[in-house]
């Protein structure tokens, strides 16, 4: 299965135009810019329209108006807000932690673990600052998936192998919001 990995799109998401094929498309996070409800129906009126088999997001910190949503009603049955959540879906198990929920949700068992922060200290540099989250590393470590897939850190894009765990950082702008990533990371599992 092949996973298109975004995320920090902040109200820029209709500048990615000839997205690689995939079989799931996941976004991390930060598909707004203020958090505002407006919005995120226009995230979402984009984000339905891809052609992708399913589709994965979850909160970042700038998605505000959603940070506590447990659900969202009337999506297609093939966009998923995993915001606490998990799913299975042809024998891969994703699980998505919202932006600033405590990283004890994250279960023992899950194939993909997506969360909007980087692990302190792996792919989260921007800006001269590391802005990963030292407990987020630390359940990584102790749970090792087979992937974690994140955002955040506009300037660390890329991909990583630590110990059987992929880490991957899919932000697409940088620190001043300009187009930086113009190939979305691509994952096969």
């Amino acid at each position: 299965m092949k996973i298109l990995h975004i995320s920090d799109t902040h109200n820029r998401h209709h500048l990615l135009t000839n997205l690689p094929m995939a079989d799931i498309i996941v976004h991390c996070g930060d598909f707004t810019d203020m958090g505002t409800e407006k919005e995120v129906l226009d995230f979402l009126n984009w984000f339905i329209t891809l052609p992708y088999r399913y589709k994965i997001f979850i909160t970042g910190n700038h998605d505000l108006c959603l940070w506590d949503a447990d659900n969202i009603e009337d999506l297609p049955n093939n966009v998923f807000f995993l915001q606490d959540k998990s799913i299975t879906l042809e024998g891969i198990t994703l699980f998505g932690l919202g932006y600033n929920h405590n990283e004890k949700k994250i279960p023992t068992k899950a194939d993909i673990i997506i969360t909007h922060e980087p692990p302190l200290m792996i792919l989260d540099e921007s800006a001269g600052r590391h802005w990963g989250n030292k407990a987020i590393r630390d359940r990584i470590f102790s749970t090792k998936p087979y992937a974690h897939l994140f955002g955040h850190a506009h300037k660390s894009v890329g991909k990583i192998l630590i110990s059987d765990t992929l880490y991957a950082n899919g932000a697409v702008l940088d620190d001043q919001y300009q187009l930086y990533q113009t190939q979305p990371l691509l994952h096969n599992i």
